[in-house]
């Protein structure tokens, strides 16, 4: 007889051999308590047995029904997300929710009905996933490191507020179904207000020793196995400088999305990048320098309109060459990655007075959040005649700097 033991052992449910639905039982006030499920499936058995369960406590005890509890309403979230995001979101968000519930919100939520669900239960859950669970008296002696048992760490907080999200579908789900009548405030009332630091990128002069080193190794290549590698890499970093792609767009581009056109205002040959994202097909323009990268993939690889523009081999050979010649960090400690590159495009363009509207419209992101992220670090972007109004004859005339950060970008 195969039978399951739920809500900490109180319930029951069990299938005989020579039925077809499952049982289940539970002992209430000295008796035994038994019924039918009706049921083939073990999960709908079992929110059938949790609500039996629920309803015979509050006739036997006399006190109200407190409605389902957190493991039914995380069932009917797995099958209503999974069934209607079917087709329209690849498998791995789906997947995530369901790790997130099994390992971490079922077991301390499982057995709590969702009207015992408060903004105190939810910081309660905060605090257990930060505390360190006790030592496993039968693992003592066991060494830690490798070989033994890992040491406890403890999750960051990025991963613990995905969790709060989950968290928070599993509840609007019961909301919609009329299991709660509102969702409890699931905000952290710690949560640090820190200052906002600069997305790592690259200054124009780490820029101008970054793209000396990519065409040395294009002409005699050692990061990569030959030249057409290493020419790949160089063209790949200054395409992504002047197109301020993401990594994710850009390892999804072909060459049938990419047109050279010619810019209305300035007159200059540039691309027409067709990025095609979740949300459908936009558009964004590079500037004239991506044109001469484009223009050398073309004639290196003599592509088809489907080919791939860059592989994930391109980006492997990027972060060799930023750890081999000290790039890989910037002044704050931050690591360099390829989203550097998008970071560079738009901290260069602001430099060179580009309207943050439109460089927005162009990234495909909001002002506020380049206004955030980049325009507030940069120092160019302080109108100097406006903030330091002096007399002539206080004006000292400062010589030019030894690689100052003013220079052009040297895509040549």
């Amino acid at each position: 007889m195969e039978s399951h033991s739920i809500l900490n052992g109180r319930l029951n449910v069990y299938k005989r051999e020579e039925s077809r639905f499952w049982q289940c039982a539970t002992y209430i006030n000295g008796k035994y308590h038994r019924k039918t499920t009706k049921e083939r499936d073990l999960d709908q058995a079992k929110d059938f047995a949790i609500d039996w369960y629920t309803e015979l406590c509050a006739r036997l005890t006399g006190g109200e029904n407190p409605g389902k509890m957190f493991a039914q309403a995380a069932r009917t979230f797995v099958t209503e997300y999974e069934t209607i995001t079917q087709g329209r979101d690849s498998p791995d968000p789906v997947q995530i929710h369901k790790d997130r519930l099994r390992l971490y919100l079922v077991p301390f939520f499982g057995t709590s009905y969702l009207s015992d669900i408060t903004s105190g239960a939810v910081q309660q859950y905060r605090v257990h996933r930060l505390t360190e669970p006790e030592f496993d008296t039968q693992s003592a002696g066991v060494p830690v490191g490798r070989g033994g048992l890992k040491g406890w760490k403890p999750p960051g907080r990025t991963m613990i507020e995905n969790e709060i999200v989950t968290l928070r579908m599993v509840l609007e789900t019961a909301q919609r179904h009329g299991w709660i009548a509102a969702l409890p405030d699931l905000s952290d009332p710690y949560e640090p207000k820190g200052k906002t630091e600069p997305r790592p990128w690259f200054t124009p002069w780490e820029y101008r020793r970054l793209c000396d080193l990519l065409r040395r190794n294009a002409e005699n290549p050692t990061i990569g196995r030959d030249k057409v590698e290493a020419g790949q890499l160089r063209d790949y970093v200054i395409f992504m400088v002047n197109a301020g792609l993401t990594p994710t767009e850009a390892d999804a581009l072909r060459y049938r999305d990419v047109q050279i056109t010619r810019d209305d205002d300035s007159g200059e040959r540039i691309l027409e990048i067709a990025v095609r994202g979740r949300r459908g097909v936009s558009y964004c323009k590079s500037t004239p320098a991506a044109l001469c990268s484009f223009e050398r993939m073309i004639a290196r690889n003599e592509p088809k309109p489907a080919d791939y523009l860059f592989s994930i081999e391109t980006r492997n050979l990027f972060n060799r060459i930023l750890t081999e010649n000290n790039l890989k960090f910037d002044r704050n400690g931050k690591t360099r990655t390829a989203h550097s590159l998008r970071h560079s495009y738009i901290c260069f363009r602001l430099l060179e007075g580009v309207s943050l509207h439109e460089l927005a419209r162009n990234c495909r992101t909001s002002a506020e959040m380049i206004e955030k992220h980049y325009a507030a670090h940069l120092k160019d972007m302080i109108d100097a005649m406006l903030v330091s109004i002096r007399s002539d004859s206080h004006c000292v005339q400062e010589q030019p700097r030894k690689g100052d950060d003013s220079c052009h970008r040297p895509e040549a």
